[in-house]
Formats: structure tokens, sequence, C-alpha cells
């Protein structure tokens, strides 16, 4: 509980009405704010929340954050007496110190420590791998991101990547509360420029890479960079850890203001990666030692994340020896993440169930079919690296994709690219199309790929078109070769398909789950064709 008065620095401004008003939460949803909040009357590209006071009095609520604009509709919309009752925290920007207003309010400066991960494709995964780490080593702990918040394994509703600030320290009080140790999260660069994370501190930041996606928000390369740097300064981070093994983590090294350390497989980062390519086992070398860790994830990608958490725990202060002991022993699982499918496991979700195979997930002669892997790749860098990873143990592998409606159609073109130089097969579906023509969708995927065959760089040899994304799941399951390797890439953990603006129950490991065991009970086997 916290009187307005006690806000002033964290939100400098006029106060109309009684300072010594006390709040006990904040929020800027007029549907859910209840009595005793703060209500954050904030701006929007339509409406102004202000135009919301009468409904949140009405709730009971007293106490009103906004700006000036925000504070002459209060004035103008609300009875005299009513509005004596109420008192109006008024800033010039409301947004920009909704964060540090909501970390005063719910206490949440410094425990639990924050460790936060940001960057176009791994930011789930690395959380994951940390969270799996730190409960070997005996430390509760929570993860805010994509898939789901955890507090203390307990899962909460997740909304964003990145949850609004209000959110996003009330979840940091309960988990204080729950006396958790840390909290790894995900860090969006939506929620870096619409000042989600304000209030915030990381022990510790994480980048793992970039890549093109988001341009429809970001609108360049170069402002998307500048929306993930952010995290890396001392507004929002004591240190941070960046993969340097493309010219953006070299970039973003030379451009964070808070100390960094850089991670690769060469000599020139500071902790370096020793890897055998297509092993699970490798060797982080950090000063003087040497931890000996194993990536519970298919994928050389995966080797990095998992490199990534280990140096990040590192700087947050576990010992090198402690992490080494755990270092190949941990166990981590990633819904939708590289997730091998197994055709014997009751349901998508139960990540626990063991694996039709050996421990990469591949057939086993008894498995008698081939192996099938969900992924969340969604961009052309993404979509190269998981069919790479894929493609030493398999006689033909096949990518079963589409892209997204209404976000950043620019990528489209390079998926395709990246599907045609990686795959033997391409099952061209739909993914979520949102409001957009599914097949005008398909199409920008599909000049990509004829663009790399007739350019000869093209490895695909036969190009399906399904465009309903189950049928095309089926279909790839069905027909591939029992040594096939199919990857289910672009929706991961999700459980809905986005069409038309009508959302439909769907999940990807679901069905693939249900073509696996349709194929086991007697689908007869061979290459996929059409």
């Amino acid at each position: 509980m916290m009187r307005l008065s006690q806000l002033l620095p964290a939100a400098p401004g006029t106060l109309h009405g009684d300072p010594e008003r006390e709040v006990v939460g904040v929020s800027h949803d007029s549907r859910t704010v209840t009595a005793g909040q703060l209500y954050a009357a904030l701006p929007g590209a339509n409406v102004h929340g202000a135009t919301f006071a009468p409904a949140v009095l009405a709730q009971g609520v007293r106490a009103i954050l906004t700006d000036g604009r925000g504070w002459e509709i209060i004035t103008a919309g609300v009875p005299a007496d009513l509005l004596a009752e109420v008192t109006g925290l008024v800033v010039d920007s409301p947004r920009s110190v909704l964060g540090a207003v909501s970390a005063a309010v719910y206490g949440t400066t410094g425990t639990p420590e924050l460790l936060g991960v940001t960057g176009t494709n791994g930011k789930t995964t690395t959380t994951y791998l940390m969270a799996g780490m730190l409960a070997a080593l005996g430390r509760r702990t929570g993860v805010i991101g994509t898939v789901a918040t955890l507090i203390d394994g307990v899962a909460v509703p997740s909304v964003r990547t990145t949850p609004e600030a209000p959110e996003l320290h009330a979840l940091l009080k309960r988990m204080r509360e729950a006396r958790l140790d840390c909290c790894v999260m995900e860090v969006s660069s939506h929620a870096l420029v619409q000042h989600r994370v304000d209030g915030a501190r990381f022990a510790v930041a994480g980048f793992t890479n970039l890549s093109q996606d988001h341009l429809d928000f970001h609108h360049s390369m170069d402002e998307y960079f500048a929306a993930k740097a952010q995290l890396l300064t001392p507004e929002h981070s004591r240190c941070a850890v960046v993969v340097v093994e493309d010219e953006w983590g070299e970039r973003m090294a030379a451009a964070a203001t808070v100390p960094v350390r850089t991670l690769g497989r060469d000599g020139r980062s500071e902790l370096r990666i020793e890897h055998t390519p297509g092993e699970s086992d490798f060797v982080l070398v950090a000063g003087n030692a040497r931890l000996e860790l194993r990536s519970p994830l298919p994928g050389d990608f995966n080797v990095t994340n998992t490199a990534l958490a280990a140096s990040m725990l590192l700087e947050a202060g576990i010992d090198a020896s402690e992490l080494g002991a755990i270092g190949r022993t941990f166990t981590a699982s990633v819904p939708g993440r590289m997730e091998v499918i197994d055709a014997s496991a009751p349901r998508a979700a139960d990540t626990s169930a063991p694996r039709r195979g050996d421990a990469a997930g591949r057939p086993t002669a008894e498995a008698a079919g081939p192996r099938a892997i969900v992924d969340y790749s969604h961009t052309p860098d993404a979509i190269e690296k998981a069919l790479g990873s894929l493609d030493a143990d398999s006689a033909e592998l096949v990518i079963v994709f589409g892209a997204g409606g209404d976000r950043d159609p620019g990528k489209r073109h390079g998926m395709g690219r990246a599907a045609a130089r990686g795959a033997d097969v391409i099952v061209l579906t739909d993914d979520n199309p949102r409001t957009e023509d599914p097949a005008a969708i398909r199409a920008a995927i599909r000049e990509g790929i004829d663009a790399e065959i007739a350019a000869g760089r093209a490895r695909v040899r036969r190009v399906l078109e399904v465009p309903d994304r189950g049928a095309a799941i089926d279909q790839a399951i069905a027909s591939a070769g029992a040594d096939s390797t199919i990857l289910i890439a672009g929706k991961g953990h999700e459980t809905g398909q986005d069409s038309g603006g009508v959302v439909t129950d769907f999940d990807d490991r679901e069905r693939t789950r249900s073509a696996l065991r349709a194929r086991l009970e007697g689908a007869e086997t061979g290459k996929v064709h059409s």
C-alpha cells in the first residue's frame, strides 16, 4: 500500500485532490481495475483511457494517473461531487512513468533477481534452459515468456511475451511473496519500446541474435536493433552476455552501455564454445574454467542457447564448479521448440513423456516411422537453422510451413528461400492468415522458393501447396519415408489458428501426434508425393 504523494519521485507531476490517498495496485485496463487500485488513463491511438473514467469510478476507483489532456476529459465528464473524491496524478507522459510507479506500488525492486533474454530467435528456449539449470541447482524460479508464465512450476495465464508494466510488477510481487530466488524472462522489442519492462532492472541481460522479423512494427532493421539494444543500458540491466556469431551480435556488444561479455565459437570471444557440429556435448570456456555441458535439445543453435543460459548464470554469480556439476545432467523441455513428437504420448503439452526413438528423437527400428518435430521457427534465419540442424540425420527432409498474416510481409520471400535451400520437400500451407488473403501469403512465399530454384541454389525437389494446415501435416506424415524427418514450422506451442478474424482450436503438436498414430496403425509408407 502506498500514498499517492509518495509516488511523486517516480512520477514527477501535479497532484489534484487528496495526496494521502492510498493505493494497493495499478492497472491500465478499465475493464479489470478494482477499488483501491490506481487507474492509469493512457492516451491511445483511437481513444484516450480517460474516456473510461466514469466507468472505473463506478467500480470504486478513486485514484487516476493521466496526462493533461486526460485530466481535462475527466474534469469535463465527471460530476463535481464525484470528482471531489478523486485524486489525480497528472504527468506529461503517463506511459513512460507507469513502470516506475508500478514498481513503487508493488515494491518489486531487487527481488526476485531478474535475468532477461532478448533477440529474434532463441529467447524462449534460453529462458527454459536457464530455468532447467536453476531447478537442478535447487533454486526456486519463475519464468515469464511466450509459452507460459510459471511461478515455481505453477502456470499462470500469459497474454504477451512480456506483460504490460502493471501486470509485470504484480507478477513479480507474487513471485517475491512465494519466496522465489529469481525470475528468467523473455524481453521483446515491443516491450522495450512500449515501456512494459520499465521499473524492472535485470541482474544479467542476454542477447541471442537478430534477423528479420517484426518490421511491420519497427520499419527497419536498424530501428529493430535499437529497440533490442535498450535492454543493454543501465536503466534496464547491470551487465550482459552477447552472442557474437553474426554481425548484429558484434554491433550489440559495441552498442551496449553496460559491461558486456561476448560469447562465441572463436578466440575473440571472452566466453568460448568448444563444440563438434552435430554433437550435444560441448565445453564452455570461461576464463580458467572449463564447463562440460550438454544441450538437452537438438540442433547446433541450441548448443549456443545452452551456452548463453550457462554464461548468464555465471554472470549472475553462480560458481562455475556448481554449474559444471549439473551441466550434463540437467533437463529442459520447451513446448513447440524443436519438440520431437511422440505418437504414444497422451497429449502435446506433456513434454515429460518418454519419446519414441533415441535421446535426440531419431527413430529407432521399433519406431517404424518418420521423425516429426514441431518448432516455432517463423523467420528466414530460424527456418534455415532448424533445417540445418536436422539435415545430417535424415535421408529426406520435409518442411511444412506458411507465414502469418498482418505481420512483416517482407520476410515471406526469405522464408521461402530458406526452405528451398534446406529441405528436399516443401509442403506449403497456411499459418495464421488473420485478415489477409491466405493465397496471397502463400504466393509471396512461393516467389522465394521459385527464385532459389531458378538460381540453381535450391535443394528442394518437390513443392506441394496444401492450404488446410491439418491436411498438410497429415499428408506429409502419411507419405514420408520411414527414414525421413518432417519439420512442422511456424506455430510451435500455439493452440489456435487465426483466419479471417476467427480463431479455431488447432495445435500442431496434437495434429502431428494424431497423424503419426494413424501412420503407425497402418498407413502405407513412401516418399512424399503430390
